[in-house]
């Protein structure tokens, strides 16, 4: 089932760095999961100004289910002053700090997404050590830092339902076309851990099933 092209429209039309093709294929594999697991939510680490959150939002209407967006709101290491991210509209000035939760907000509004996707504000770790629900499908894009990356696989990937689905963006096994901790802190160790079987992949998003 594609996405809805108007929202489709509204995705492509909001701030973040999800492809097209990329998100096209979140979708997909989103609503494969909801599909096979109904009832359980989905859950994104990482929602920046909600572009991805679109497709995903979209994915959970289309499942009957809901769709838990975490993230602190206040930028990942590279969108900070000084970095190639970096975007000065998205600067509190009363604070000098970033901050997309407004965006976010506005983007899932003008998608008319409210009714299925909750934002939840705080630290991925604490949150994650918090947590205690299954999901149907877990889509990481969170920090990309190694330690960012590390807690965001061992703090969230546990709560992947058997036959459940884990979406990984920015993974990148040739270190000459981009960043390595998606790649090396929660790519790499989900494979290996037996836990976690690749599916798919399209340009930087990789889809894993869980298996055991």
């Amino acid at each position: 089932m594609p996405i809805d092209a108007a929202l489709r429209s509204r995705a492509l039309a909001a701030t973040g760095f999800m492809p097209a093709d990329e998100g096209d294929a979140l979708h997909a594999a989103a609503v494969e999961a909801g599909a096979a697991l109904p009832g359980l939510p989905f859950v994104e680490v990482g929602s920046y100004c909600g572009r991805s959150t679109v497709w995903l939002g979209a994915a959970a209407r289309a499942c009957g289910t809901v769709l838990f967006a975490v993230d602190h709101h206040r930028g990942s290491e590279e969108n900070q002053a000084g970095w190639e991210h970096h975007d000065p509209t998205l600067v509190d000035p009363r604070t000098g700090a970033m901050d997309t939760l407004p965006r976010f907000r506005d983007t899932i509004h003008d998608a008319g997404l409210e009714d299925v996707v909750f934002a939840v504000v705080g630290q991925s770790r604490l949150v994650a050590a918090h947590w205690a629900t299954p999901s149907a499908f877990l889509f990481i894009d969170g920090g990309h830092g190694e330690q960012p990356a590390a807690d965001d696989y061992a703090g969230w990937t546990p709560h992947v339902a058997m036959g459940g689905t884990l979406a990984i963006h920015d993974v990148f096994s040739d270190p000459t076309e981009g960043g390595r901790p998606p790649y090396e802190q929660i790519f790499r160790p989900a494979v290996d851990s037996g836990r976690f079987q690749p599916v798919s992949a399209t340009g930087s998003l990789h889809v894993l099933r869980r298996v055991g």
